[in-house]
């Protein structure tokens, strides 16, 4: 899960060198955090969100499987 979100975010960006991933995991839920250059955070997050929504329906899709909630934040 944290690769797979690592693996789409270095595809999108133009520093892939500069993508962080950070996994916290909770009892019942897991959280994500995605750290990118400055310059490429709207990348990332893409017109009206829709990039990031849609990493964040990959996301909730790979967990389901587990019974665990996942959430991915951008930090900047």
């Amino acid at each position: 899960m944290k690769e797979l979100i690592e693996f789409i975010a270095q595809r999108l960006v133009d520093h892939p060198e500069h993508v962080k991933v950070n996994l916290l995991e909770e009892e019942d839920s897991v959280c994500i955090e995605l750290q990118v250059d400055q310059e490429d955070l709207g990348k990332v997050i893409g017109k009206q969100g829709r990039t990031v929504r849609a990493m964040r329906t990959i996301l909730a899709a790979s967990q389901h499987c587990e019974g665990k909630r996942a959430r991915l934040e951008i930090i900047e």
